[in-house]
């Protein structure tokens, strides 16, 4: 059911781990990482959970609501660690700006905890013109 949504890590595992030149064992190292270490979960089902001892990636955090980072953080039970990803230029949800959208908010909200740290990263790492498409389409 979540297939859809692993599209993107499954880009990125591929690329971390060299799956294209490790073969068979390269996919299989992949797979296993998929399945027993890394879950996917939808928003729609976080309510009411607790997460101890965890890391937590939100992906794609720039189309996310203030009142839906809040809920997924607010699941952060003791030892979990919570990393927002996103790029407030790629917003696109229609009624989402770059001062509205929930990453926004977060990094405003824990800019002065002392426990949380903000990255801005400079220049994408896809390609030439992906960089060029973000900045001028």
């Amino acid at each position: 059911k979540m297939t859809p949504w692993m599209g993107a890590l499954m880009d990125n595992l591929e690329v971390l781990h060299g799956v294209q030149e490790g073969g068979s064992f390269g996919h299989g190292a992949t797979d296993d990482l998929l399945k027993n270490k890394i879950k996917i979960r939808s928003l729609n089902f976080m309510r009411g959970r607790t997460f101890l001892n965890r890391y937590i990636i939100i992906d794609e955090a720039q189309n996310l609501t203030s009142k839906q980072i809040k809920t997924l953080v607010t699941r952060a039970g003791p030892g979990t660690k919570i990393i927002c990803l996103g790029d407030i230029k790629q917003i696109d949800t229609p009624y989402l700006s770059e001062t509205t959208a929930g990453l926004t908010f977060a990094v405003d909200r824990f800019k002065a905890w002392q426990h949380s740290a903000h990255i801005t990263l400079t220049r994408g790492e896809r390609s030439r013109l992906a960089y060029y498409a973000a900045e001028h389409l």
